[in-house]
């Protein structure tokens, strides 16, 4: 199976070839990937590389888009979203200017290269500006779906690669959440690439699950429509307790618990690979047993 990335260089390179308004931004991450997809050499005047200028790489985006373009930006989360926050804040949300970002890294993918490279932060972060579509992909074919629509739209869009995936696609266009399991216990959400972490976890408990690669908007008339139990845990691949208001609102008029699992707010300071720093925060299948064990038997 290719990965998130290689599914997301090939299908832009595409829709470079098929669409004249598409621009694509970097910040020196990613140019060699667009070199070999052939996608410079086709299209030298849409691939801008700006060097190792994140302010920049966005502030150039919204120029295109004011122009009529539609921007693709590419980095590293950290890079991405965080050093650049305040002209992803004014550049394009205050101007009213829309873009898709598309970053790489996740929360720890990287984790070998340091805290520079990690960004559990990133949804949460941007989910504090108005007019943004916020997609977690669990699948390359499902980063497909959402890009495409993405680029033939005017929103402003993040989506979020990983090096983790799920096993099969499934169809996340319409951002609605997906029932995959039912069960009378309580309902899990899974959030992207945590389905099966989640669902090996969940085995042989009577619980619901449901599947999101969408948390902005988030759909709260799925969650109500599905949910019939108290009982509610939130699985997500960043920092825990992202959605927690977006969960809680939903079920506002109902009597309902809330467990929010997530990457803690702590720093967990060592390298590893992302397999280990899932394990140190409990969010391996494991982990998510036990901790969901726990709530469900208060």
């Amino acid at each position: 199976m290719d990965t998130m990335r290689d599914r997301f260089v090939d299908c832009t390179s595409r829709l470079l070839d098929d669409d004249p308004r598409l621009a694509v931004v970097l910040a020196d991450i990613g140019v060699s990937r667009f070199v070999d997809s052939g996608a410079v050499g086709r299209h030298p005047d849409r691939i801008v590389n700006v060097g190792i200028r994140e302010q920049l790489m966005l502030g150039v985006a919204s120029g295109m888009a004011l122009e009529g373009l539609r921007p693709i930006v590419h980095s590293y989360a950290p890079f991405l979203v965080q050093r650049p926050f305040e002209q992803i804040k004014l550049d394009l949300g205050h101007q009213g200017l829309g873009a898709v970002l598309v970053s790489i890294g996740a929360s720890y993918d990287t984790a070998g290269e340091g805290r520079t490279h990690q960004a559990p932060g990133d949804v949460a972060l941007l989910a504090t500006l108005p007019g943004w579509r916020i997609h977690v992909p669990g699948h390359p074919a499902e980063v497909e779906e959402l890009l495409g629509r993405a680029a033939s739209s005017d929103e402003r869009v993040y989506i979020r690669l990983a090096e983790d995936v799920n096993d099969s696609a499934l169809p996340v266009a319409d951002g609605k959440l997906i029932p995959i399991r039912r069960g009378r216990r309580g309902i899990v959400i899974a959030v992207g690439p945590t389905l099966e972490r989640v669902l090996q976890a969940t085995s042989g408990l009577d619980v619901g699950v449901l599947y999101t690669a969408t948390v902005r908007p988030f759909d709260a008339a799925g969650l109500r429509a599905l949910t019939s139990r108290p009982d509610v845990v939130l699985v997500e691949p960043y920092l825990e307790g992202t959605s927690s208001a977006e969960v809680s609102a939903s079920l506002a008029d109902r009597r309902h618990r809330l467990l929010a699992l997530g990457v803690p707010r702590t720093e967990h300071r060592h390298y590893g690979s992302r397999h280990e720093h899932d394990a140190a925060h409990a969010l391996d299948a494991a982990g998510l047993r036990a901790r969901i064990d726990a709530f469900l038997t208060r």
